[in-house]
């Protein structure tokens, strides 16, 4: 049975619940959970302060509620899994190593920063820095994976070092800025200067998008590998369009300010 987390109160400024963590709550009662401590702004409460506890913790958590001002939600987890039926705030799954965290609505801002393993998925959108390194950081997402059904904003895979970023819509401005390894994958269109200052790593598009003048133009050709992410996608709940399973990729090598061994690889079928 897993521990049912119901918020009642909605907190007037950010509350900050990184106790609520798989790892954080195992083995401790309802009445210790409800005594766990979280920050109202500056001021110390109580868990039991703004969230019903109910059920018993088997490993999953199930949150119901709009969290959009409750933040960290199962940062540094490791196992488990933990469900929102709503939104949620800022850093969620912030250094998560594994597990699962399921978002039925949207996500605010920093969604997985510096994650390391582990999946997270949003059903609706996600905002500024998604997979991202937090400011003055050289390392970002280093494992796992950040799927997003809507659409994302800015910096998304910011400084990403290993793992798999998948957009079933739009991504914002500087999709991979500073991007060292790993793939993402971009189901809509893309914003201003994608791959900006990339060393290596993949950015696939099914659309075409404007590239920096950095990035130099090397072939046309079918990826391979490309129908094994189409399976993958459609077994996780994305609709993939069937002309792209023949499509016709253009890759592009960048960014030659940097180590230009970066790919950004966008699929011909809509040219």
């Amino acid at each position: 049975m897993a521990l049912n987390l119901k918020l009642h109160t909605q907190p007037e400024v950010p509350l900050e619940a990184d106790c609520i963590c798989p790892d954080k709550l195992q083995s401790l009662e309802n009445n210790e959970i409800s005594s766990l401590i979280l920050f109202h702004g500056n001021r110390q409460v109580q868990l039991g302060d703004f969230f019903d506890c109910n059920g018993t913790f088997d490993g999953e958590i199930v949150i119901d509620g709009d969290l959009s001002n409750v933040k960290h939600i199962g940062a540094t987890m490791s196992f488990g899994k933990i469900t929102v039926e709503g939104n949620v705030g800022l850093h969620a799954g912030a250094a998560m190593r594994g597990g699962e965290i399921t978002i039925e609505g949207s996500s605010s801002g920093w969604l997985g920063p510096e994650m390391i393993g582990g999946r997270i998925t949003v059903k609706g959108d996600a905002g500024h820095m998604t997979g991202s390194g937090y400011r003055g950081s050289e390392i970002g997402m280093q494992g796992g994976e950040i799927i997003v059904h809507g659409n994302v904003k800015n910096e998304t895979g910011h400084a990403m070092r290993r793992g798999l970023i998948v957009v079933g819509g739009n991504s914002g401005d500087f999709t991979g800025v500073n991007m060292h390894a790993g793939t993402i994958i971009i189901l809509g269109q893309m914003g201003m200067r994608t791959g900006a200052g990339m060393k290596r790593g993949s950015i696939i598009s099914f659309n075409q998008a404007a590239l920096l003048p950095t990035f130099s133009r090397n072939c046309e050709y079918h990826p391979s590998f490309i129908k094994f992410y189409f399976k993958y996608l459609e077994e996780i709940g994305f609709k993939i369009d069937p002309s792209h399973l023949n499509s016709t990729f253009e890759r592009w090598s960048g960014d030659s300010i940097e180590l230009n061994r970066g790919e950004i690889l966008l699929s011909m079928s809509k040219k």
